[in-house]
């Protein structure tokens, strides 16, 4: 795949890249290990006020990079402005609570007695560089929230970008440089696919961090193992969306089609199955395909759009293949179905997909069970509980999970038995700094975020001390 920026609104390209050559990245690598050495010393302090001038920077620049965000790879101008937003949040949450959450753990004072020692305690140290392979969905935010706490733990980081996002990598990599983070910590590399694993199997590079496709994620996490280097796998996601009988159906409705649409669909944690019980699918149903036939489709630049264009025009075919193949097994499209009509302005040359609901979905189908890149939705109808936990588990995926529901022990049942790295009641999945993020079965392992998060890239060190003489 070419680096290169496509608007894929309509087609153009508006700039290409030459990828790095060996000698760079090896400079690259040695800049990295080079900086750890001396990174990894300094105090919070220090890291504190280098994150908090990231963050002040990303809100100087907020306009500009949101507009580059949109142009490479589709998103709403106005989301592109609250992603840029929200990774200046994170950082600052991270400049604020890094040390806290790196803190030194003392056992109990009995326990470290039993030991034999006068006294023991954990101590958190930084692995070293960590190499981040981000996607193009949320350019800014993917890496931000690798790169906040993997800086504030003292490590270093290398970023190798989806190919079609190349601008904003490299507006990245010159975000902590200009923010004063030494030479070398933090460090972008235009380079295919192709080029990871000899960069991953450097001994310089002690783990890695992946979001992105099932495949891409088996190919690391093979070259990790064999090297036995740490990883963190964020993959893809079919989350189901419960609505049961006491939810507030019209809420939900609205809910619904944002959690569907959300970076025009191209989202891991966006709500794609939507599990509803047989007394609200009703009300329910033309809610929600109502909502989803009255968003604007059009240019991502207008302030005024609901959903852009898919990212690529691969992408768009994809799913074009998974909802002809439902209709053709009997699924009944209640909106949408295909490209949207009456684009025009060069915008009938984007890669543009009609917001779709589509119901009578049966496992014989392939979008049942494989993960729907777009606005498109799967509608269920069940008669229980029992019968909707059932099917929201019947995924290969377990990254998050909705549930709307105001009865306590539905709600109880919910978190003890759907298979998935979050349960969000009433609301929509989201990610926030202070709580821990990933899934389950193929949608990876490890977290993000919050504490979990700092210290996935640290050395939790056993420090013990004998007995005092006496």
């Amino acid at each position: 795949m070419p680096i290169a920026t496509v608007n894929p609104a309509n087609g153009e390209t508006l700039r290409t890249f030459d990828a790095l050559g060996a000698d760079e990245i090896e400079r690259r690598l040695a800049a990295a290990d080079t900086a750890f050495r001396e990174y990894r010393t300094t105090g919070f302090g220090e890291r504190s006020r280098l994150m908090n001038r990231a963050a002040d920077l990303l809100d100087e620049d907020q306009q500009d990079i949101a507009r580059t965000m949109t142009l490479e790879m589709g998103k709403p101008v106005r989301a592109a402005r609250a992603e840029a937003a929200k990774c200046a949040k994170a950082m600052r949450w991270y400049a604020s609570h890094a040390q806290g959450l790196l803190a030194d753990e003392h056992p109990a004072p009995a326990d470290v007695e039993d030991s034999g020692a006068s006294r023991a305690y954990v101590h958190y140290r930084p692995l070293g560089t960590v190499l981040a392979v981000m996607p193009w969905n949320f350019p800014l935010w993917q890496v931000v929230r690798f790169a906040a706490p993997a800086l504030m733990a003292g490590n270093t980081g290398l970023l190798k970008h989806a190919s079609n996002v190349p601008q904003t990598a490299l507006y990245l990599g010159d975000l902590f440089r200009r923010a004063g983070f030494p030479e070398g910590c933090f460090q972008t590399l235009l380079v295919g696919s192709a080029a990871v694993e000899a960069i991953l199997r450097d001994r310089r590079v002690a783990a890695a961090t992946l979001t992105g496709s099932e495949p891409a994620g088996r190919a690391v996490a093979a070259v990790a193992g064999d090297e036995v280097k740490r990883t963190v796998l964020e993959l893809g996601g079919s989350d189901p969306y419960l609505v049961l009988p006491s939810a507030d159906v019209a809420r939900a409705a609205r809910t619904a089609v944002t959690a569907r649409v959300q970076n025009n669909g191209q989202s891991c944690i966006a709500a794609k199955r939507f599990i509803v019980h047989t007394e609200v699918y009703e009300e329910f149903a033309e809610r929600f395909t109502v909502g989803m036939r009255d968003l604007t489709v059009g240019d991502p630049l207008q302030e005024s759009t609901d959903v852009g264009p898919l990212a690529s025009e691969q992408g768009r075919t994809d799913l074009e293949e998974l909802v002809d193949d439902a209709v053709r097994q009997g699924a009944s499209a209640l909106c949408g179905g295909g490209r949207p009509e009456g684009l025009d302005g060069g915008l009938e040359h984007g890669w543009f997909y009609a917001p779709t609901v589509l119901a009578g979905i049966t496992p014989a189908m392939r979008i049942h069970h494989e993960e729907t890149f777009g606005p498109v939705a799967s509608l269920y109808r069940v008669n229980s509980l029992d019968e909707a936990v059932e099917l929201a588990n019947d995924t290969p995926f377990g990254l998050s999970s909705n549930v709307w529901t105001r009865d306590p022990e539905e709600s109880r049942r919910c978190i003890r038995d759907l298979e998935a790295g979050g349960v969000f009641f009433n609301g929509m999945t989201a990610s926030h700094p202070a709580l821990p993020f990933g899934g389950v079965k193929r949608s990876g392992y490890g977290r993000e975020l919050a504490g979990h998060g700092i210290r996935e890239f640290c050395n939790a060190t056993t420090v013990w001390y004998g007995p005092e003489p006496r």
